[in-house]
């Protein structure tokens, strides 16, 4: 059985993210959900919508993913897998989220361990004249390398 996961972040990266794996992976949606905490929202109910999220998975185990440490979003959900059979980590970002959908099947703490190199192994500084995959006209008389 697959791990259910879980996106608690700031309004509205949760649904944006979901929104974009879905564009990849569009039959996961049922193991994905999300949750955007808008500003100034009681925490006790972002905490109960959460574990409503979170039932509604119906996966043994789930991966909860957050976008800041210490912020609400975080808070919240340091309390949502508290005595659950559950993970949580914080820095979510889309090569993260795709990797951990792609993985689902996986034992959770795995699971962990790949969303944490997707996450980090997508951080570079990319050095280019030009995008990559993309050809520069030949007839172009003047080429133009713009660098910063």
């Amino acid at each position: 059985m697959n791990t259910g996961i879980l996106i608690i972040a700031h309004a509205p990266l949760a649904s944006a993210l979901r929104a974009c794996v879905l564009h990849v992976y569009p039959d996961a949606g049922d193991g994905i959900s999300a949750l955007d905490v808008p500003a100034n929202e009681n925490p006790d109910v972002t905490r109960a919508t959460a574990l409503a999220l979170l039932r509604q998975l119906g996966a043994p185990q789930a991966l909860v993913l957050t976008d800041v440490f210490g912020a609400t979003p975080c808070n919240v959900a340091q309390k949502v897998v508290d005595g659950h059979q559950s993970k949580l980590v914080v820095g979510v970002n889309l090569p993260m989220l795709l990797r951990t959908v792609n993985y689902r099947h996986e034992p959770l703490d795995v699971l962990v361990t790949r969303a944490l190199a997707g996450g980090t192994q997508s951080i570079m500084q990319v050095a280019v004249t030009a995008p990559q995959n993309q050809h520069r006209k030949t007839h172009d008389q003047h080429q133009h390398d713009h660098s910063q």
